[in-house]
């Protein structure tokens, strides 16, 4: 399996993950704590996006480097919507923190996948 494959496969397990517990968060009535509403929308529909990525990288299709990079740059921006919110004595959940980490991480690492197999 190519590293691209590899990526395709984690961008879209990583999306299915994030649909199901965005949405058990956010219509499932569990007690989530200080959930940040806007981190929590964001994510549960970015899960969809993850879910494209992932089908157009295996497909290899032209679209799919632009729209990892559109979902990491998303990503940044509510990072740091959220950090604002943070500082600024909005209450929160310290998972948050690591969630928005990892997601970050995990897209700019797919996003440099995207890239680097699509300029061959």
């Amino acid at each position: 399996m190519t590293v691209t494959r590899i990526a395709a496969v984690v961008a879209v397990v990583f999306g299915l993950l994030t649909i199901l517990s965005g949405g058990r968060a956010l219509f499932g009535g569990a007690d989530m704590g200080a959930v940040v509403g806007f981190v929590l929308v964001f994510n549960f529909l970015a899960g969809f996006a993850y879910v494209a990525a992932g089908a157009g990288l295996w497909l290899g299709r032209s679209w799919a480097p632009p729209l990892a990079i559109a979902i990491l740059l998303a990503t940044l921006m509510v990072f740091a919507a959220f950090g604002w919110h943070v500082v600024s004595g909005g209450a929160y959940e310290r998972r948050t923190v690591g969630a928005m980490t990892l997601r970050t991480l995990v897209w700019a690492v797919i996003t440099a996948v995207a890239f680097r197999t699509t300029r061959r």
